[in-house]
Order: structure tokens, then sequence, then C-alpha cells
């Protein structure tokens, strides 16, 4: 089951929540998605957004998958992905975060201002949005804070500049994964929602 969620805070956000239970009742766990950019088509419906709200649905997890308000430079989608954690916040006992390019960027750094978290993945990520929204040092504060965050990266990917980001994570004790694969993942967004899974399931649940 699927509702439409209007998220407060100035701007425009609507959000998809996916049900991961079955019998109706709402889960203490949820996972936010942030799209990638939305002047390149992205939206809450992306593909990979889906594969992962499939995923930690069979682990009895919600998924909030929100589209962005009015195109700011990475200014206001920080802060539409910040205002969706806080929502979700609101309403679970546990909440992660996942992002896919441009969202995996805005993920991290929204990450570092809630260190509430149960975890943070980032598949794809940019550097860097704009002189402000700067992914790498984010993770600083991730580590600092105690985040658990994994970072996803394909070894074919010329789209996103994601190389400083692995390179910091790994120097951090950050576990990075590579696929094999172009920025897009094509074809592999049913191993990326299996993996974003294995990684949320037991921290959304309780159990890890």
């Amino acid at each position: 089951m699927t509702d439409t969620v209007l998220i407060s805070g100035g701007r425009d956000v609507r959000a998809s929540l996916d049900a991961g239970a079955t019998d109706g009742t709402r889960s203490n766990g949820v996972v936010v998605a942030c799209p990638p950019h939305p002047q390149h088509r992205g939206h809450r419906g992306d593909e990979r957004l889906a594969a992962v709200s499939d995923a930690v649905a069979e682990y009895g997890i919600d998924c909030l998958r929100f589209d962005y308000g009015d195109w700011d430079e990475g200014y206001g989608e920080s802060t539409d992905a910040d205002r969706a954690v806080e929502w979700a916040a609101e309403r679970y006992d546990r909440v992660g975060l996942f992002g896919f390019s441009f969202g995996a960027t805005i993920a991290l750094v929204t990450a570092a201002a809630h260190p509430e978290l149960a975890g943070v993945c980032a598949l794809a990520p940019t550097a860097r949005l704009n002189p402000d929204v700067d992914a790498v040092a984010a993770l600083f504060d991730l580590v600092d804070r105690g985040v658990p965050v994994r970072i996803w990266y394909a070894t074919r990917d010329s789209t996103a500049d994601w190389e400083p980001v692995v390179e910091r994570a790994e120097e951090l004790g950050i576990e990075t994964v590579e696929f094999e694969s172009d920025h897009f993942f094509v074809g592999r967004a049913e191993e990326v929602g299996e993996a974003a899974a294995a990684f949320f399931g037991p921290r959304l649940n309780g159990t890890a």
C-alpha cells in the first residue's frame, strides 16, 4: 500500500509512503529515499529508489520516497531532505536514509546533521553539489557522530565525481562497495535494493 504525503516546510515537497507491513500496521522503521538530480528527470519513481523500497518491504520496513521542491541549486533540495527526515523521525522509532547520485550527496550531507539516524547509504554520490554542499566534508561528521555509512559506486561511472568520496571514505574506515556497472546501474537495480535491505534491515528492525 502506498500513501501520498505532503512534507511541510514552506516548499512543495510531495512523497510516496510505501508500507512494508502487509497487515495494515505501520513499521517501527522507515527508509527515506532521496532521488537523483531533478533537472535530469530525477524523481521519487526512480527505479533504484523503487527497488530499495521493494527490498526493505521484505523486512517489514516502510519507505518514504520524495520529490524535491522547485530547483534551488542544492540548497532547497538539502532542506527538503532534512524536512523529510524530520517528518519520518516524528512517526518512526528508527530512520534510515538512502540516496542515488545527486540524492546520494544530499543524503550524506543531511545525515551529518542527524546523528540519530540508524544508517545512511549513498549510491554513486558526487563529491559536491555547490560550494556549500560537500559530501566529502560530511563524511568526517558522520564518522565522528557514529552514524553507520555505506558508499556504493560503479566502476564504469563517468557521470558522477565519485572518486573523492570513495577515497575519503576508505581513509576514514567507511565500508565502500563497487559494482561492475555504469552510473545508472542498468540491470542492477534489484541488486542495489537487496544490498540496501541487507544494510537497513537489522538496523531499522532493532536487531543490529
